[in-house]
């Protein structure tokens, strides 16, 4: 395992780079101050990041623009009943958006921020704080729209699903070396998150035996990320750039 973790250090060298955000989603949040700016855009942008990176962040540019300089009013004046039934990307359409924004506008109504919702939850003291999260997440959801569920925006079954999307927002939120991530979340410390698990991330990961799990699901991710805890506990996650970058260019 040695070789293997001195193989991933040089690639977290090589891809935790400024120059990694120009392609991918994690620009998205970056040109936002606020915090819970930063945080809508974070989970909206991340619930719409599969398949080709430049439909994603085509598609992320022409959402913005109608969240327009403040995301957070967008979503407390409920401007979001603007939207009809449009494609917004792939199989997610306005009418999932406006079922997250509901969900949002009682969140941030209160709790002031999804991270106070996490720390009025003590999620930052669970076993697994990524599925504690989205589980609470999901009820607030629920409530904001009179019990109906959506899974478009959240895994029904989130106690065995890999939460990719949400542990790659939640990468973007906590991580805090200044370089790619913004780390405006400190109820989390970095090792707490669990690595963001794509095909990419995976094929890489059972190329190099530190993966043995066929399927992306749970087990994978709890499988895959205390391995990477054995090689740096306080920042298991740095390694999905080394895990991802790999992969992508592989494919790209």
């Amino acid at each position: 395992m040695t070789d293997v973790k001195t193989f991933l250090d040089e690639q977290v060298l090589r891809f935790n780079t400024p120059s990694f955000i120009d392609s991918d989603p994690v620009q998205f949040p970056r040109r936002y101050k606020k915090l819970q700016d930063i945080e809508i855009v974070a989970f909206v942008i991340a619930t719409i990041s599969w398949g080709k990176r430049p439909m994603i962040l085509r598609n992320a540019e022409r959402l913005l623009a109608v969240f327009g300089n403040s995301p957070l009013d967008f979503v407390m004046n409920e401007d979001y009943r603007m939207f009809g039934n449009a494609n917004i990307h792939r199989t997610f359409f306005e009418h999932d958006l406006v079922y997250m924004l509901r969900g949002f506008r009682r969140i941030y109504g209160t709790y002031g921020s999804l991270e106070n919702m996490l720390k009025a939850y003590d999620i930052e003291q669970a076993a697994a704080p990524v599925w504690a999260f989205v589980k609470v997440l999901s009820n607030e959801m629920l409530q904001a729209n009179d019990g109906q569920i959506n899974s478009k925006c959240y895994p029904v079954n989130c106690e065995k699903s890999a939460l990719k999307r949400i542990n790659m927002a939640l990468r973007w939120l906590v991580r805090d070396d200044g370089i790619v991530d913004l780390g405006v979340w400190k109820a989390l410390k970095p090792g707490q998150l669990y690595i963001p698990l794509d095909v990419h991330v995976g094929n890489v990961a059972r190329g190099l035996g530190i993966l043995l799990r066929g399927g992306n699901d749970r087990r994978a991710v709890e499988e895959l990320t205390a391995v990477l805890r054995e090689f740096c506990p306080e920042d298991p996650v740095r390694y999905d750039f080394a895990l991802f970058g790999i992969g992508v260019n592989k494919t790209d």
